[in-house]
Formats: structure tokens, C-alpha cells, sequence
């Protein structure tokens, strides 16, 4: 790949990080999200963190340099259509990005007005549901890392936690049930207006070399929106274990659950699989959710003594 393909796709990832500055003072006024939303304090701070991010343009082909200039010269309009629930997003465009594995992930961009939305929604989000996340949840969060969720892996291994079961979630980005997570959104954001802001993102559509497609599942890749949707959602799964008492460590999608023997695991494997599928809707690869010693595990890129 030349160096100018990887800058492109450098800046696209950079879009699922969180951020310290996103961050921003919240009154837990969950009726009435959206005037927070569409504060002058939090759009500056979306503002600047889109601009921060930069990467390739939407379908729109706008680039983070020309934001400024339109919203200097369409913010109201653009506050007024959000505020009516007029607004309409665009859908995303589709990349492939090449893994290291030879196969591709896909991205969905979207617009850089989209974006600009999308960070100001996440920036209220973020505050409103940390504290409902587990300790044991680590990816796209602030003030925690890989590294952090590999150390917790290995202090379970020493209290004697030396089988794990390691789920895979099949294409979890892409099988998002939009009703289920509208359903857990709802339970904490009580202002119909983001909640129905959020649908449309979700219901945008996708463009795929130049052919439009609607997107009645999932939640792509690539925007702002989805490192904070996901953990919502996932952390309906978090609290499952935590309700039944299994020691576990989720980084984004990435799951491993902790037992005492090998006997457990597939007990385990079964029941919680069985909780993803029929409560969550997602479906669990059963071929690539591994059970076994924490000896030789991989996790995260890395593998446990």
C-alpha cells in the first residue's frame, strides 16, 4: 500500500477512538437531551474534534477543511432541521480496509456534516452511560486501553481462572438489531427526538460502488457514533455475566469469559450463547468461539503462560 492510501485509512480508523476532549459537563436531563446536543459548547467541541480527526470524505466528497465554511454559512439551517426532526442523514460510503490477515473490514464514512452530528450525539451519550458500564469493559472507552483489559485477563488467570471461553461475535458491527438497541437506548435517553436522530443514522443506508443500499441492520463502522452504540448494546451482555457471576473482559466485541475448570466452559459457551442469540439477536460463530486453557490463548494480540 503507498503511503498516501495508508494516510487515508489511518484517518478513517482514528474516527472510532474516544477522546478526553469529547468529554463535556452533563445535567442528567435525559427528556431533553437535544438542547444539550445543540449547545454552542458541545458543537465547538464536536466541532474541533472532527476537524482533529480529519480522514476522506462521505459520499459528499466534503472534506474536514470545508466544514467550517458550510457550517458558517448553514448551522442554522442544519440546527433548525434537527431541532424539527427534519434532518435527513446521508448514507454512508463503503471502504474495504486490508487486515493484516489478507481480508478486508469494511467502513462505513460518512459525511463530514454527518460526522460533525454524529460526534455532538456521542459527546452527550458518553457521559449519560459510563457510569452504567461494567468495570470489565475496556474498548473505545476514555482513560482505559488494550492493555488495560490484557492486565485484567491476567489477574483473573492468577486467582486460578485457567479455562476461558472466547466468544466470537459473527459480523457483530453488521448485525446490530436496530429495534433491540432503540429498545436499550430508550431505557436511559427519554427525549424521543435523539432517540429518533439515532434511528436515522442507523436506517441512513450504505453506498457500495455507486449503488445505494438500505441498511435494515447493524451499525457501521467508521463514524463517530458506532464505539458508543456498540458498548451500549453490548453492555446488556456484560451484565448478563455479571449477573450469573462469570468472570470476564470485553474489548468492543471481542469477549472472554473466565472459569475455573474445563468442564465449565462449554456449559458456559452454551448458556451464554444461547442469551446472545435469543435476548440480543446477534449471532454467536460457534466454530470460532474457542473454549480451553488460558495457556497459549491469544487475546487481543497477545498470548497468556
Amino acid at each position: 500500500m503507498d503511503r498516501t492510501a495508508s494516510d487515508e485509512y489511518v484517518g478513517v480508523q482514528t474516527f472510532m477512538e474516544i477522546k478526553d476532549e469529547q468529554l463535556v459537563e452533563v445535567q442528567l436531563e435525559e427528556n431533553n437531551l437535544l438542547e444539550l446536543l445543540l449547545s454552542p459548547s458541545n458543537l465547538n467541541a464536536a466541532y474541533r474534534q472532527v476537524v482533529r480527526n480529519g480522514g476522506v470524505g462521505g459520499v459528499d466528497k466534503m472534506e474536514t477543511s470545508e466544514l467550517l465554511p458550510y457550517l458558517t454559512l448553514h448551522k442554522d439551517e442544519l440546527l433548525e432541521k434537527i431541532r424539527r426532526g427534519k434532518y435527513r442523514p446521508s448514507p454512508v460510503r463503503r471502504l474495504e480496509i486490508p487486515k493484516d490477515n489478507g481480508k478486508t473490514r469494511p467502513l462505513g464514512i460518512p459525511t463530514v456534516v454527518d460526522r460533525f452530528v454524529q460526534q455532538a450525539i456521542s459527546q452527550v451519550l458518553i457521559p449519560l452511560y459510563e457510569p452504567q458500564f461494567s468495570d470489565n469493559s475496556f474498548g473505545f472507552r476514555p482513560h482505559r486501553s488494550a492493555h488495560d483489559a490484557l492486565h485484567k485477563v491476567q489477574e483473573y488467570a492468577d486467582q486460578g481462572y485457567r479455562y476461558c471461553i472466547g466468544l466470537d461475535l459473527e459480523k457483530f458491527f453488521d448485525r446490530v438489531n436496530h429495534s433491540k438497541l432503540i429498545e436499550v437506548l430508550s431505557r436511559t435517553v427519554k427525549d424521543g427526538s435523539v432517540i429518533s436522530l439515532i434511528h436515522k443514522y442507523l436506517n441512513a443506508g450504505v453506498v457500495v460502488s455507486h449503488k445505494y443500499a438500505e441498511t435494515a441492520e447493524g451499525v457501521p463502522q467508521g463514524g463517530p457514533l458506532s464505539p458508543i452504540l456498540s458498548n451500549i448494546l453490548l453492555n446488556e451482555l456484560d451484565q448478563e455475566l455479571e449477573r450469573r457471576g462469570h468472570p470476564f473482559v470485553r474489548y468492543a466485541d471481542d469477549c472472554l469469559i473466565l472459569v475455573h475448570s474445563l468442564r465449565a466452559t462449554e456449559r458456559v459457551r452454551d448458556s451464554i450463547s444461547e442469551f446472545i442469540e435469543k435476548k440480543l439477536f446477534l449471532k454467536v460463530n460457534k466454530e470460532k468461539t474457542e473454549v480451553g486453557s488460558i495457556c497459549g490463548k491469544k487475546y487481543l494480540g497477545h498470548s497468556f503462560y
